[in-house]
């Protein structure tokens, strides 16, 4: 079973007083749970569960048996999630969100950013009961989608944190020892790792909302499954990040400028106009369409795809070499910071994203002349399959040995070495880095290497994570940071010279 999704229960808001079904006995838990929705249309599937009391042909549909019927709402008081409005969070200063209406600038400004365009809909798009387009082979189920085996998450309790049950390997090797560091730079990455990685509740808040978001989904797309994705469940996330979701519909592939743009602007939609903890559901119409939105009661910052599943595959790649080796964690968290202080770590600016740089890392310590890493989809083919369904992706970080490394070297080395390959060892216009064969590949011809600055390749589906970097100016931009970073650190050994340390770390204390 897959790792990280709830119960398949549905959770309906309470009827108001006084409503016909408190007369009828509460037919939610008469009536059968498989019955067959067919009488609805996609307006009435979407606010069912709202407007009962004002639509009088949706009531008696559901007092004759028409209707999907929801099961009883658990009692959570103090549960911050739900169309009623969020709960205050430990970290707000009121609940200013309570309840209220959204303002009428809210989010309704497009704005342009490099090579892609943000949408919010607008004031005058459909009004809340007007009726939302839906084809008829996505209005209750996606083709080809069939009930996927997942394990459950940890469910909820009262409040809103995540009591541990079967999915305790959610949180595994989160506080795995450190290594040791027996000199300055080696001392200095690992306090910047200690304050600035990901903590056990940064994790179960953003599983916690994925968990109330997938009950929602399920009310348009019963068959769908919601995955946290990336850095927030791979190892390399820190308290800053934000998180990745992919909704899977089916396990083949979908055309993501048709099908996944259209179920995201349906679902783009339904948050901004049902949803009072979304906050700003922007729909960016990238090469894999997202829907960026803010979550009002975690604080965190969220990017939904649809059917982006070598993401959940490669997640679980990462999260074994995460977790295989102590030093490897530290490494990928400063060339992060690092990156991101000097301006090369932004593939909406041309720059180089985050899953680009862990690859780079990784790469480096598998090809050190005494590997810290091995070749994983070498030595483990059957667990890191590309064509693994994906209900058993998960158990591979619990099946791969720990690895035993004989190379003994400091993260301060590591650091240094990992900066100087780049600056002057690398053959960029001849290369291509390669996690996947655990070397640096000759350049083919293909429409993915060819003409490009930097190629990076993607450890399953071997599309070039680094295309962003397409100019010139970028590129030369990012080589001139490595080669000044390494000539500092090699000189030095100071981390504060490349990046401010005692800043980021005092940022994350506050």
């Amino acid at each position: 079973m897959f790792p990280n999704s709830p119960s398949l229960g549905r959770t309906p808001l309470p009827l108001p007083p006084g409503h016909p079904q408190h007369q009828a006995g509460n037919l939610y838990g008469k009536l059968p749970i498989n019955l067959a929705p067919e009488l609805l249309n996609p307006e009435q599937l979407l606010h069912a569960h709202i407007n009962f009391q004002k639509n009088a042909n949706l009531s008696r549909m559901l007092m004759s048996g028409n209707v999907l019927p929801l099961p009883p709402m658990p009692s959570q008081p103090s549960w911050p999630y739900g169309n009623r409005g969020p709960l205050a969070s430990p970290g707000s200063s009121s609940s200013t969100f309570q309840n209220r209406k959204r303002r009428s600038d809210e989010g309704n400004v497009p704005y342009d950013v490099k090579r892609q365009r943000f949408h919010s809909p607008q004031q005058s798009s459909p009004a809340v009961h007007q009726s939302v387009p839906l084809r008829d082979d996505l209005r209750y189920s996606f083709p080809g989608s069939v009930p996927l085996p997942l394990l459950q998450s940890p469910p909820p309790d009262i409040n809103g944190s995540v009591v541990h049950s079967g999915d305790s390997w959610l949180f595994d090797h989160m506080e795995a020892a450190l290594p040791v560091a027996k000199d300055k730079l080696s001392q200095q990455i690992l306090e910047l790792f200690q304050a600035c990685q990901q903590q056990i509740i940064d994790l179960k808040k953003k599983d916690v909302c994925r968990a109330e978001l997938q009950r929602e989904i399920q009310q348009i797309f019963p068959q769908s499954r919601l995955y946290l994705v990336g850095s927030s469940l791979n190892g390399f996330g820190t308290r800053s990040s934000d998180a990745d979701l992919c909704l899977v519909m089916k396990e083949e592939p979908i055309n993501q400028k048709t099908e996944a743009r259209h179920i995201l602007s349906l679902l783009q939609k339904h948050f901004y106009t049902r949803l009072s903890y979304i906050e700003r559901p922007q729909l960016i119409r990238a090469k894999v369409p997202i829907v960026k939105f803010r979550d009002k009661v975690s604080g965190v910052e969220f990017d939904l795809n649809v059917n982006n599943v070598v993401g959940i595959r490669n997640t679980f790649l990462l999260r074994t070499y995460a977790h295989m080796e102590n030093r490897v964690r530290p490494m990928v968290l400063v060339v992060k910071k690092w990156a991101g202080h000097h301006g090369i770590n932004d593939a909406s600016r041309g720059t180089l994203s985050s899953y680009s740089l862990v690859l780079m890392v990784l790469h480096y310590l598998q090809t050190l002349p005494e590997p810290i890493l091995p070749c994983l989809q070498k030595k483990y083919p059957e667990y890191f399959n590309p064509t693994m369904q994906l209900h058993l992706v998960h158990q591979a970080p619990r099946n791969v040995p720990q690895y035993i490394s004989k190379n003994g070297a400091c993260l301060g080395d590591l650091l240094v070495g990992f900066l100087r390959y780049f600056a002057i060892e690398f053959e960029w216009s001849k290369k291509m880095i390669s996690v996947r064969e655990a070397k640096a590949l000759p350049r083919t011809d293909g429409i993915e290497w060819r003409n490009k600055y930097i190629c990076v390749e993607e450890p399953f589906d071997r599309t070039n994570t680094a295309r962003a970097v397409h100019e010139k100016q970028k590129f030369d931009l990012i080589q001139e940071e490595f080669l000044k970073a390494w000539v500092r650190l090699r000189d030095n050994r100071d981390l504060n010279s490349v990046l401010p340390v005692r800043g980021i770390i005092g940022k994350q204390k506050r």
